[in-house]
């Protein structure tokens, strides 16, 4: 259960982070994939995550304290935000070095947009984590925008796709910003990846 959401820092560079001194769950997705709506849907705080009908509004690491226990970390979204080259290969560097270098790092949530298809490029992404040993986790967004059987279509057709590529098809949940669908499951399964950190600090 979330009570308690506030911003701490927002920077460029992964070593500016805050001290890994507690558990970091970080969202990543393809730019307007839903990612912030998400991420206020879930702490219950309207504004805190910045939305916004133009994709690429996140471009910075983004720390936020949950329950002043854990941070949860809103990274800029990959894909089609329109940015210069030069900007497209800082945000890259920013974000390789951020997910690989973070000690604290217990999961990394990638947002898909179940009104898709399979999208190369979530599966090249969802491709490097695995092969970097990042540990993620799918979410697929927008649920409401479609029929329930379209949904589930489109979510079974990119978990095949993931099944090509791993020998099995990682964690996922189904979720909807709008109705709050899939937030309590979310919700219960941050928990579980953020105890589990402090067990492993306290052994």
């Amino acid at each position: 259960m979330i009570q308690k959401a506030e911003f701490v820092v927002s920077n460029t560079q992964p070593e500016k982070c805050p001290k890994p001194d507690r558990a970091e769950i970080a969202f990543i997705g393809r730019s307007n994939v839903g990612k912030s709506s998400l991420i206020n849907r879930l702490t219950g705080v309207k504004e805190l995550a910045k939305t916004s009908q133009k994709p690429g509004k996140t471009q910075l690491i983004n720390h936020f304290n949950i329950n002043d226990r854990w941070y949860l970390v809103d990274l800029p979204g990959y894909g089609f935000a329109k940015v210069s080259k030069d900007t497209k290969a800082k945000w890259e560097v920013m974000i390789s070095g951020y997910l690989t270098g973070r000690k604290n790092l217990c999961g990394v949530f990638i947002l898909i947009d179940s009104r898709l298809p399979p999208q190369q490029i979530d599966l090249e992404f969802l491709l490097w984590c695995g092969t970097e040993g990042i540990p993620a986790v799918l979410v697929f967004t927008k649920a409401d925008k479609l029929s329930k059987s379209q949904v589930d279509k489109n979510v079974k057709a990119f978990l095949k796709k993931t099944e090509e590529i791993f020998e099995e098809a990682p964690d996922y949940f189904v979720t909807s910003a709008e109705k709050g669908t899939g937030k309590d499951e979310l919700t219960a399964f941050i928990e579980e990846l953020v105890i589990e950190y402090e067990e492993n600090q306290t052994n």
